[in-house]
């Protein structure tokens, strides 16, 4: 199995806006806030699929299962959207997830 990295999410995401440049806000800081309010409607829809059956039901039953991989999908295809918006990059989100798991290792 292969890695999926940022990097090519966020390739993808780019794409998509080339695509829909014209009927979408394009991709600005100033979109940021508003792809990160779309972000949290698609995280109350996973939300909504685990509060709704359970998570173990959530997790086994296939098409339950198939409908929370496709929305937590959808989160992160607006997360990579946000990294877009603000000009994140794949190695500066690296440094700071390694470093905020370094002082999270020491924390208790």
């Amino acid at each position: 199995m292969s890695n999926f990295s940022i990097n090519e999410m966020l390739s993808m995401q780019k794409e998509l806006q080339e695509k829909y440049k014209d009927k979408w806000e394009p991709i600005t800081s100033k979109a940021g806030k508003h792809k990160l309010l779309w972000m949290i409607g698609e995280i109350g829809e996973v939300i909504d699929i685990i509060k709704k059956n359970g998570d173990k039901k959530a997790v086994q039953e296939n098409s339950l299962r198939a409908e929370l991989v496709e929305e937590l999908a959808d989160v992160l295809m607006y997360y990579n959207d946000v990294l877009l918006c603000f000009g994140i990059q794949e190695d500066e989100l690296k440094q700071a997830y390694i470093s905020k798991f370094e002082r999270n290792m020491k924390r208790w």
